[in-house]
Parts: structure tokens; sequence; C-alpha cells
């Protein structure tokens, strides 16, 4: 078995199925991409990768815990301590020989903007800082397997650039990314999307795959339509109503090229009418 990951994972929390028997896997060099609105399982499958969680049923593949790195949703770091004084910390823990953690700590501190808040206290940090420090501190060890759980979620543009740049390098040195989302638009940038919800596997494959599974086609109405049974499947976006037509062909009028935002909602539309049809 290839990558790090979980397999028919199950987690229930007390009357609530979080996850129900879902399986991904994250391979060395690659960024994974897991997708869904709050309460889909993203933190739940998350954790359970990363060791913070024993999953009720199934199996969970990862390496020894000093060659995970793992951001939660929160900071992931000690808001009491400053900038450098997190760092220092983190590679301290990982036995991370000084001179080697000096090095990489100056080079992540520079590259992300860091270094001019290197004394100040992480809690006084905006949080595009504090997201970027508390990647950072997951990718100290050089892990094998990175967990970062939505990492770019109320960060500005440019710190996010920053994170993506951070998240990048270390697929390209062949750590296995796996990163949570609400951001169908970098779920797109992975190689591989997990799409969740309610805690069950909506959609999963590359980008491309998700959105060539749509079928039918994508029609674009300036007004919702009126008609009962379009309105079941329409949905805003940009200003506008997208209609998902199951049975039309490509040259119907309006049509548009689906991208991974339609076709993670259509994926939706498809189980909820399935739903509520049984």
């Amino acid at each position: 078995m290839n990558g790090w990951g979980a397999y028919e994972v199950s987690v229930r929390f007390g009357a609530r199925q979080a996850l129900d028997g879902v399986s991904i896997t994250a391979l060395p060099g690659q960024v994974t991409a897991v997708v869904g609105a709050d309460g889909a399982g993203k933190t739940t499958l998350l954790r359970c990768i990363a060791g913070a969680l024993a999953p009720g049923a199934g199996t969970v593949r990862r390496p020894p815990a000093r060659r995970i790195g793992y951001l939660p949703p929160g900071p992931g770091v000690y808001e009491d301590l400053s900038v450098a004084e997190n760092l220092r910390f983190r590679s301290a823990s990982y036995d991370i020989p000084a001179p080697a953690a000096q090095r990489h700590i100056g080079e992540y501190l520079e590259r992300t903007g860091l270094a001019a808040a290197q004394d100040r206290l992480a809690g006084q940090l905006s949080g595009g800082m504090l997201r970027k420090l508390g990647v950072v501190a997951a990718l100290l060890p050089e892990p094998e397997l990175l967990v970062l759980d939505e990492p770019t979620t109320g960060v500005d543009p440019v710190s996010r650039a920053d994170l993506w740049w951070l998240i990048a390098r270390a697929a390209a040195g062949g750590a296995a990314v796996l990163m949570s989302t609400s951001y169908t638009d970098e779920a797109a940038r992975a190689a591989r999307v997990l799409v969740l919800d309610s805690g069950r596997t909506l959609a999963e494959g590359t980008p491309a795959e998700i959105v060539a599974a749509i079928p039918g086609t994508i029609a674009v109405r300036p007004e919702r339509p009126a008609a009962q049974d379009e309105r079941r499947r329409s949905w805003r976006r940009a200003g506008a109503w997208r209609v998902w037509l199951p049975s039309a062909g490509p040259g119907h009028p309006g049509t548009v090229t689906p991208d991974l935002q339609d076709a993670v909602c259509v994926a939706a539309l498809r189980r909820e009418l399935a739903d509520a049809d049984a």
C-alpha cells in the first residue's frame, strides 16, 4: 500500500456519525485536498490521520509521530510565546540539532515575512501571520506526512500565496501533504481531491476526473428558474443562477464549461435529491 491515509474509517460522537466508511490516500510528493462544508467531517478525518483521534472502525496508515507535521484548526502554536520562541521550542521537541533548527527557522521567517515579527508574541499576530507561523512550525521536522487543517481560512491573499509556497515546497521535497479547505479554487490545485458531505464521501479523484463525472451540463440563468424541477437543481453563483441539466448536451443554450465548484455542487445536489426521493 503506497502513501499514508485512512481506509474505511468511521467515527461516531454519541448519536452523530462524523465519518462513515471514508477512505483517502496521501501520496509522497503530492498535495491531497479534503473539501467540505462545516460539519462535513474534514477535521475529524485529519485528526484520525495525524494520530490525534482513534477511529471507531477502519485503519489508518501513518509514519512515526516524529515524521508527522500537523496544523490543527486553531493557532497550532503557543500564543504566550514569541514567534522565535515557538519555533525553537518546536525544534527542540523534535530533537532537531540547534544549528540546523536555526538555519531552517531563519529561512522560513524571511520567506514568510515573519522575520520582523520574530520577537512579537504569537497572540499579537494577525490571522494571516498566525497561520503562517503554524504552518512553519509543522514544517520544521521536515515531515514525511504534513497534515494541515484549513491553513488558509480567513487569510488575506498575500499571506495565502505565501502559505501555498510553503505547501508546494513541502510536496516538492517529497512530503505527502494532506490539507482540508472550504475553497474549491484551492482544491483544484491539488493532485487529488476528496469531497465530504455529512461524514460521507461525495466525490473522489483528480479535479479533472471529478469535473468529468458530471452527468449532463450546467446552464447559467440571470434569475432562478420558475419550474420546480429546475429550482431543485439550481444554486446561486457570481450574481447569477446555475442550473444542473442532467439530460442536456453541451449544445444546450446558455451552457458553460463546469469547474470543480460546479462539480461539487452537482454531487451534493444528486445526493440530496436521491435522499429526498428515497
